[in-house]
């Protein structure tokens, strides 16, 4: 039998829920602003009044006590699907241990934080190579599968936009290829990285300020200059990634399946 088509109505605006295809196979779910004519010829006139009713949307982030409703209010945080189970996660420990070496411990406690308490500010992680080959890219990948639609990437430019409603609400903000030498662009990512606060703005839409948690993961291959760092700053955390010793092409596979594993431990 045919799934139902999903409605919901939040203020006064109806939105229709849909699962839109991903190059990967798989899909995400999103909202579409619908029209309230258009339910009525498909469905009639008295469908409306079963369709679920919201007063507004909340972001409020949790990974274990996740709740879709908060009061009257629709939770624009996704949950993730993973389930924890006890296991052994090998590939994990392997690739924390590369990305972070001395600092293996903190780097546990990095991701254990990002798990248990989604809003405790944290530092801007920042991972320097200029060679290739070091698992930087890997790294981002393995956040996404974790934290999976909580999860964005941005382009340098995405900082510089105006229009900032498709990244605000994110649990993380990583970019691959950062390049931000400016000292506005410096100034903006300090400040978001310890506000508590933040004015959302989309197209056509007011502005609206939310309470800001991302945490923001930055990659590049330039070491001298890829963000201005004032000396004594403490809001940046750098690594530099030494090359990987082997080339293993189903590496992020195994790290994906040990992920309920990790997130039990």
């Amino acid at each position: 039998m045919e799934k139902k088509e999903e409605f919901i109505r939040v203020g006064t605006t109806l939105y229709k829920i849909v699962d839109q295809p991903r190059i990967d196979g798989g899909y995400v779910r999103k909202r579409i602003a619908w029209n309230s004519e258009t339910l009525r010829q498909d469905y009639g006139k008295n469908y409306m009044a079963s369709v679920p009713k919201y007063d507004g949307f909340c972001t409020v982030p949790d990974h274990v006590g996740y709740k879709p409703v908060v009061g009257k209010f629709l939770n624009l945080y996704e949950p993730i699907s993973h389930v924890p189970r006890q296991g052994d996660f090998l590939c994990i420990r392997s690739l924390v241990g590369h990305i972070f070496g001395e600092q293996y411990e903190l780097g546990m406690d990095y991701l254990q934080l990002l798990y248990l308490y989604p809003v405790q500010k944290l530092p801007i992680l920042l991972l320097v190579s200029e060679e290739r080959n070091t698992g930087k890219s890997t790294f981002l990948n393995f956040l996404k599968a974790v934290f999976q639609n909580n999860v964005t990437f941005n382009t340098n430019e995405d900082f510089r936009s105006q229009f900032n409603s498709d990244w605000a609400g994110k649990l993380l903000i990583m970019v691959d290829e950062v390049l931000l030498n400016r000292r506005e662009d410096s100034e903006r990512l300090k400040n978001l990285s310890t506000t508590l606060s933040y004015k959302v703005e989309a197209k056509g839409k007011d502005r609206d300020e939310i309470g800001f948690f991302a945490k923001f993961v930055l990659c590049s291959n330039n070491e001298h200059l890829p963000v201005i760092i004032d000396a004594g700053e403490t809001r940046y955390w750098v690594r530099k990634i030494v090359p990987l010793q082997n080339d293993d092409t189903d590496f992020l596979q195994k790290l994906k399946a040990e992920i309920p594993a990790f997130l039990h431990f």
